[in-house]
């Protein structure tokens, strides 16, 4: 699905190659005509904002969200496990679904991080694609509530998500999210206090990972998603988490 690789594309640090690929996106966006105007509006602004702008603030906006903020991370398992260790079985088990899928990694991130899902996903026939999508849905609402409240653009891509999956979240894993603290980027003792807790790693698959910390700086780039058969049915990948 094209719309799901825009997205992707879209969740990615900011650079010059994102800029020029303006055209293409807003074409990907429109051509599926899988989204109402009012969604596909505000992606349309939102690759009209990361074409027009300056680079160097652009930068800066995406790391002061999705780096800084926890609450904004881009990680999936941040907002489904935590810390608990649970965590590192449901790396493996992404890594699992990657591999059998015949998606090869090209990126050092984490498994969980969403525009690497996203391309994955993307890769699937469509019906298997939006049951993927689905699954973190209280995920994207939070995320997009969150965005929501700072004006940020960035809501555009969460709201698409939430309209092409068409899934109802799960009551009691969105009211967890919306009970956590969600402090604002120049709020240092409340960053402070939300980071303090010790980093995870997960042993050999941060190796596979490139030895990479769950609060790693999000890398640039985008990546090719090559043409894949879809499994007959996608498994349940994120699975909401009541012992956090």
């Amino acid at each position: 699905m094209r719309i799901l690789r825009a997205l992707s594309a879209l969740l990615t640090y900011p650079t010059d190659e994102l800029k020029a690929a303006a055209p293409e996106l807003k074409a990907a966006i429109l051509s599926e005509k899988l989204l109402k105007p009012q969604q596909s509006g505000g992606l349309i602004a939102l690759v009209e904002d990361l074409e027009g702008g300056d680079l160097f603030d652009q930068q800066e906006r995406y790391l002061l969200l999705f780096d800084r903020i926890r609450s904004l991370s881009l990680h999936l398992f941040e907002h489904v496990h935590g810390e608990s260790r649970d965590r590192g079985q449901a790396m493996v088990d992404l890594i699992n679904v990657y591999q059998e899928g015949g998606y090869m990694r090209t990126s050092r991130e984490l498994p969980d991080f969403l525009p690497l899902f996203l391309e994955f996903v993307s890769t699937r026939e469509p019906q298997a694609a939006l049951e993927f999508i689905s699954q973190p849905a209280h995920v994207f609402y939070a995320l997009r509530e969150r965005l929501q409240k700072r004006n940020s653009p960035y809501a555009a891509v969460f709201d698409a998500l939430i309209a092409l999956s068409n899934a109802v979240p799960d009551a009691e894993a969105l009211a967890r999210l919306r009970a956590e603290p969600d402090p604002e980027p120049d709020d240092l003792a409340a960053l402070d206090a939300d980071w303090e807790e010790e980093e995870v790693r997960f042993g050999s698959q941060a190796d596979a990972c490139g030895g990479e910390t769950l609060r790693a700086k999000v890398r640039q780039g985008r990546r090719p998603a090559p043409g894949l058969e879809a499994p007959e049915r996608p498994k349940t990948i994120i699975q909401h988490n009541t012992s956090r």
